[in-house]
């Protein structure tokens, strides 16, 4: 049985983490992670947080993270959750307790046309903004939030 290997470096494991935007940190959760393979927590917090100084501050942020058995590692942002996009839009700290039973907040479908051309761009797979806004719809309403044409400015 062969190992997986990238660029002729074999492949020791993969670590999947959210993290905040310019904000990562060698402890918990990036030390203990990267502790267990034995790889340096501080240089991926550097490297994240080198990488990541574009986006606003505390924005959280998917990555995954390929260790090779030589000690090294790369890594690649896989994006911001829809979860995000959709709280910040809709004024709200978090989703419904209940999905489907108790109401978060509101979203316009403006909100969710520009929250999916963004996740489209991060590599969602629909085929059309269309299909994309649906996908976000179905996240917003198990997040407690109604969807509305539009606000009144009263």
């Amino acid at each position: 049985m062969s190992k997986a290997t990238t660029k002729g470096k074999e492949i020791a494991g993969y670590i999947c983490l959210c993290l905040p935007a310019r904000k990562a940190t060698p402890g918990p959760p990036i030390g203990p992670a990267f502790g267990q393979k034995g790889v340096s927590g501080a240089e991926f917090a550097k490297q994240f947080n080198e990488v990541t100084k574009k986006l606003e501050e505390n924005t959280p942020v998917r990555v995954r993270v390929s260790v090779y058995t030589n000690r090294t590692f790369t890594f690649v942002l896989l994006g911001t959750p829809v979860s995000h996009y959709l709280k910040q839009s809709a004024k709200i700290a978090k989703g419904g307790s209940e999905a489907g039973r108790s109401v978060a907040g509101t979203i316009t479908k403006s909100d969710l046309k520009a929250i999916a051309e963004i996740k489209m761009q991060e590599g969602l797979s629909a085929r059309s903004i269309e299909s994309a806004m649906k996908i976000i719809a179905g996240s917003a309403r198990a997040m407690g939030l109604t969807i509305i044409e539009e606000r009144s400015n009263g």
